[in-house]
């Protein structure tokens, strides 16, 4: 296990700078997560820390050791890619070994190892079959094995679920989570879904047009969102953002351009005749007779809550209830935002006030 550091790093192809200056410290034994939308840069940083992509600037810190120039096989990585690349024609413990058997490890190593990685997968029994007789699931398994084997000091993922159907997607969630409990190996994975992320890491680094726009553990993200990208990005249902100003009676307060007023949080920084974006996650939005009338424009129910799609002064927002209330669309249902849970961004920077 080792911490991973970037410094600085950068990377253009030609005169295209797609990499703006990353810094991010990864500690020895971390889970941490790259997540963005595509084209953001995170899978081009990820390879850059395998060593696939040379870097254009900066430095990069495996343990203590600048790796810039040094080739992959001897960064003492292992990368799980998204298409699980296993060779067809071996069976899964051939797979598995493939790595130790072109560095002449001795063969008895190979098998105490791959059957070690074999019994923390589950894979045992399927240890001699080949990758056209397995499921999307164990193809997966097997590559986070082959990784395994290795023994690296760090372990890079690739967007590794991302070819898997929702409801494996959640079990495999599950099964890298515990393995990296289990191993305590320095992780750095890259994804665009926000909920893994989420529900993954122990850091999440969200990156945006090749640079990155905050830093920190899933529910520090959640609840002091840096900026609106941030707020926007992560959470599902998405934040909701209204715009107005801020106005001063007896206190301040949010109001909309058609007069509508909203609670803001006691120890916000906004002055009064600010242009802000007003922000509040769906969850946070009770039903209250002192609320804001809002028009309902669709009612989702999913058994365990009711999502209703909204229409404030034009604006669209959305609310999660509990309450299992009878609505249609074109009735109206009165809402009231939590102001300990109210958000408040500069229209003109975008950062939370």
């Amino acid at each position: 296990m080792a911490p991973v550091a970037l410094r600085e790093v950068r990377k253009s192809f030609g005169t295209v700078e797609v990499i703006h200056g990353v810094n991010v410290d990864i500690t020895d034994g971390e889970f941490v997560i790259l997540v963005g939308p595509s084209g953001c840069g995170k899978s081009t940083l990820l390879r850059m820390i395998a060593g696939l992509e040379q870097i254009s600037r900066g430095d990069i810190m495996i343990g203590e050791r600048v790796v810039n120039n040094v080739p992959p096989k001897e960064r003492d990585i292992a990368m799980v890619f998204q298409n699980y690349a296993l060779y067809p024609h071996m069976t899964v413990a051939d797979n598995m070994g493939f790595s130790l058997k072109l560095r002449r490890t001795e063969k008895r190593l190979i098998e105490e190892r791959v059957n070690k990685a074999a019994e923390i997968l589950g894979l045992t029994e399927l240890l001699a079959r080949y990758p056209r007789q397995l499921s999307g699931g164990q193809r997966q398994r097997v590559a986070m094995g082959r990784a395994i084997v290795r023994d690296p000091q760090v372990f890079l993922f690739d967007e590794p679920l991302s070819n898997l159907d929702a409801k494996l997607r959640v079990a495999m969630r599950t099964e890298i989570k515990e393995l990296h409990q289990r191993l305590r190996t320095t992780t750095v994975y890259v994804t665009h879904d926000q909920i893994e992320a989420m529900t993954m890491a122990d850091k999440i680094v969200v990156m945006h047009d090749g640079e990155v726009e905050q830093v920190g553990a899933p529910l520090d993200l959640y609840d002091k969102p840096r900026n609106l990208f941030v707020a926007g990005f992560i959470g599902s249902p998405a934040m909701n953002f209204l715009n107005g100003k801020v106005v001063k009676n007896s206190g301040l307060w949010f109001e909309t351009s058609n007069g509508r007023r909203l609670p803001v949080p006691s120890d916000t920084t906004a002055r009064e005749g600010q242009t802000v974006v007003y922000g509040i996650r769906p969850e946070h939005l009770t039903v209250s007779d002192d609320g804001t009338e809002v028009e309902v424009s669709v009612v989702e129910p999913t058994g365990a809550e009711v999502q209703i799609f909204a229409r404030l002064d034009g604006q669209q927002i959305t609310a999660v209830l509990r309450e299992r209330l009878l609505m249609k669309p074109g009735s109206t249902v009165k809402l009231a935002p939590e102001r300990d849970h109210v958000h408040l961004f500069d229209s003109q920077t975008g950062m939370r006030l």
